[in-house]
C-alpha cells in the first residue's frame, strides 16, 4: 500500500513520464474540453496585524461543445521545491472583494471558481469568468506549474507498473484531462512583494 501512495503522489506532482497519454487530438464523441482564456497570476496582500498574501489566476472559460455540461473544478499549484498547494475552498469575502475591485472594469461579473455553478451553458453569451486563489507559496520557488482539472470529462485509465492487485494484475489509476500553466519566477526571495510569475507555457496533459 505504502508503494501504491508513493506512486499516486509522483503521478500528481509531475505525471509518469513511461505511462501517461497525452489527450486525444481528436476526442472520442461525448468527450468535450473547454475554451479557456486565463490572465497571468497575481499577488495580492490583506493588511492586518499579520499581513497575508495571496495569488490569484482569473480564467475566461467559454463552452464551445454544443451542449450544457458539467463543472465541477480543482485547482493546484506546484512549486519546484516540491510543495503541493491546493486551491482555497472558501475564499473570504475581504479577499474576493479586494480581487474584483481591482479587476472589476475588465471583469464585472467575475465569480469564485466554488461559487461557479456545477454547469457551464453552451455558447459565448454564456462564457463564465472565474477567478481561484492560492495562499503564498515557497518563497524560495523558482518555477510553479498549475493545473486545473474539470475543463474536460476526458478520462484514461492507465496501469502502475510496479503495484499489483490481489490477482497479480497491474493497479490501474484514472487520469483526466487537466490545463497545465507553467510560470518561472523573477525577483530575489526577500524582496516578495515585487516577485512576479512568467508565463512559460500552456499545455493539456492527463493528470
Amino acid at each position: 500500500m505504502r508503494g501504491l501512495v508513493i506512486s499516486v503522489l509522483a503521478l500528481a506532482m509531475f505525471g509518469v513520464c513511461w505511462a501517461a497519454p497525452a489527450p486525444a487530438i481528436v476526442q472520442k464523441p461525448g468527450d468535450w474540453t473547454l475554451d479557456v482564456r486565463f490572465e497571468n497570476p497575481l499577488q495580492i496582500t490583506l493588511d492586518g496585524t499579520t499581513p497575508q498574501r495571496y495569488w490569484y489566476l482569473i480564467l475566461t472559460i467559454t463552452n464551445e461543445s454544443g451542449k450544457e455540461v458539467d463543472f465541477y473544478p480543482d485547482a493546484q499549484l506546484v512549486t519546484d521545491t516540491f510543495q503541493v498547494v491546493p486551491a482555497i475552498n472558501g475564499t473570504s469575502a475581504v479577499l474576493f472583494d479586494k480581487i474584483k475591485a481591482r479587476h472589476h472594469s475588465k471583469y464585472p461579473f467575475l465569480q469564485l471558481m466554488e461559487n461557479a455553478g456545477d454547469k457551464i451553458l453552451q455558447g459565448r453569451d454564456n462564457a463564465v469568468d472565474i477567478v481561484i486563489c492560492w495562499p503564498d507559496f515557497d518563497p524560495n520557488a523558482k518555477a510553479v506549474h498549475i493545473f486545473i482539472a474539470g475543463l474536460s470529462n476526458e478520462t484514461v485509465a492507465v496501469a502502475l507498473p510496479t503495484e499489483k492487485d490481489k490477482d497479480g494484475n497491474p493497479v490501474k489509476i484514472y487520469l483526466r484531462t487537466t490545463l497545465e500553466l507553467s510560470y518561472s519566477i523573477a525577483g530575489d526571495p526577500k524582496f516578495r512583494p515585487e516577485q512576479k510569475l512568467k508565463f512559460e507555457n500552456k499545455a493539456w496533459v492527463m493528470r
